[in-house]
């Protein structure tokens, strides 16, 4: 089966009213969620979610105005997939920055309704896409999206090779805010911090986070469930996670986001990316036959 023929795949993965496939931007193939709780768009490139709002809300997952679709190029916001290793592979910086997986096509597996209104669908790389010069190692690896009154997303990857492998991954969620510069993320507290702004030094969280500035920054041993309290919107953005023992939080500020040349000049102000991960000193060692899943459950609720 063509895994980018819009026919076929509505055909055998297409639930009337609720799923459909579509050309997207640059007629880059989409999946399209509508249901009984919010609505929400997949590209199959990188399986990247591109969208999701409940009814009755703002959408949740942020997405830049001059967002780039090109084959074999990644899109600035939404949820792109950092695999197997998360910024540059130290081992190697010339290779690609967050791995491959974001910019290959990835095959659909399933779609489902689910009890109570979410719907789920399931994507895996396919193997040749792995069989990379750098990346010499047999890892299965597959993603399930379930779009509901929350968002739940759970990255899955096995290690079928006889070597043990060490593997960095995150969720690299953007995150759409009223105004970064009158947010809150809390759960940080007391974390320690790589700042990439100055250099990768270490340095400590004291209180909730806040933005006034470039922010790029690796939180070590923090899998720690966050909040990201918005007053503008009025709204909790509530992140809980498993399996990630990093988190990591970024935003480009005006400067950065102008050198970019897809963010629009305020894009930054509305966006700030709190992210999931296995990174740096924290990147997973997966033994041969071992499997390691990367869960995160995103929801929203009203506040103050």
């Amino acid at each position: 089966m063509d895994a980018y023929d819009i026919r076929v795949l509505e055909q055998h993965f297409g639930i009337p009213g609720e799923v459909s496939f579509a050309e997207g931007p640059n007629r880059m193939p989409v999946v399209e969620i509508s249901n009984a709780c919010g609505m929400g768009a997949i590209a199959l490139q990188g399986a990247h979610l591109l969208s999701w709002a409940p009814h009755g809300q703002e959408r949740v997952v942020w997405l830049s105005s001059r967002a780039k679709f090109a084959p074999g190029q990644s899109v600035r916001g939404g949820i792109p997939v950092c695999w197997p290793w998360f910024g540059s592979l130290p081992e190697q910086p010339s290779f690609p920055a967050h791995g491959f997986a974001r910019t290959s096509p990835w095959q659909v597996l399933g779609a489902e309704s689910l009890d109570g209104g979410a719907t789920r669908l399931a994507f895996r790389l396919p193997l040749e896409a792995c069989a990379q010069p750098f990346w010499p190692y047999q890892s299965p690896v597959e993603i399930r999206h379930t779009l509901g009154k929350a968002l739940e997303i759970e990255l899955r990857t096995r290690n079928d090779d006889r070597s043990e492998l060490w593997l960095g991954e995150a969720l690299h969620t953007y995150f759409q805010v009223g105004d970064v510069r009158r947010i809150a993320v809390h759960g940080l507290e007391g974390c320690d911090y790589l700042d990439k702004t100055q250099g990768g030094g270490r340095k400590r969280q004291v209180g909730p986070v806040t933005f006034d500035g470039e922010t790029d920054r690796i939180y070590l041993d923090a899998g720690a469930n966050c909040v990201i309290e918005d007053p503008v919107l009025q709204r909790r953005i509530r992140i809980e996670q498993r399996g990630s023992a990093n988190t990591v939080v970024w935003n480009p500020w005006e400067a950065k986001a102008r050198r970019l040349g897809d963010m629009a000049e305020d894009d930054y102000c509305h966006m700030v990316c709190v992210e999931s991960a296995n990174a740096a000193d924290n990147r997973v060692p997966l033994r041969p036959g071992e499997e390691h899943r990367l869960w995160v459950r995103y929801s929203v609720e009203s506040w103050p």
